[in-house]
């Protein structure tokens, strides 16, 4: 796999010192990462009729039970609510997740997946090793490392931006 002419002035100019040329390298190259991701699990949502939110949110309440409510899900996927609420609505509806209301605070509902999730959960997580293995190819242990800490400092520098709620001066 060799870079192209193309790429290659791209990376050329974002090694210069030029802080936009870095940063939009980084921009345009991040979608063909997301877009690999898609296309493996877009065929899981194939396999088993979902929608990419619909296979999102059951690997997130997988990954991440302690964040088991709708607003949770809004709030660290920042996903839209609407889209949340009915692919949630249709996950419910084919058995896939359980919504509980809690006793003391009838607002607060619980999301449980059931066992009906199990197969697409499963696949799911073989699509995620086979992507990190993909992308990661060719990278040492320690170059992966310095990827998760620089990537852990961009998403936080944008984070604290978005937090800021600053206007482009």
């Amino acid at each position: 796999m060799g870079i192209d002419k193309d790429r290659m002035v791209l990376y050329n100019r974002s090694k210069s010192n030029d802080k936009e040329a870095h940063a939009m390298f980084f921009w345009d190259r991040h979608k063909a990462i997301t877009d690999y991701y898609e296309l493996l699990a877009g065929r899981i949502c194939q396999q088993y009729g979902l929608t990419q939110m619909e296979y999102d949110i059951l690997m997130f309440l997988q990954s991440n039970p302690q964040h088991n409510t709708a607003a949770e899900i809004v709030k660290v996927r920042k996903s839209t609510k609407s889209h949340v609420s009915i692919s949630l609505k249709r996950l419910e509806d084919r058995g896939l997740i359980e919504r509980t209301q809690s006793p003391d605070n009838k607002k607060h509902i619980e999301i449980a997946l059931q066992e009906a999730s199990k197969p697409i959960i499963e696949a799911g997580k073989r699509v995620q090793k086979q992507f990190a293995k993909d992308i990661l190819s060719g990278l040492t242990q320690e170059e992966k490392d310095i990827c998760v800490r620089v990537f852990c400092t961009i998403y936080e520098n944008a984070q604290a931006h978005l937090n800021e709620d600053n206007t482009i001066s």
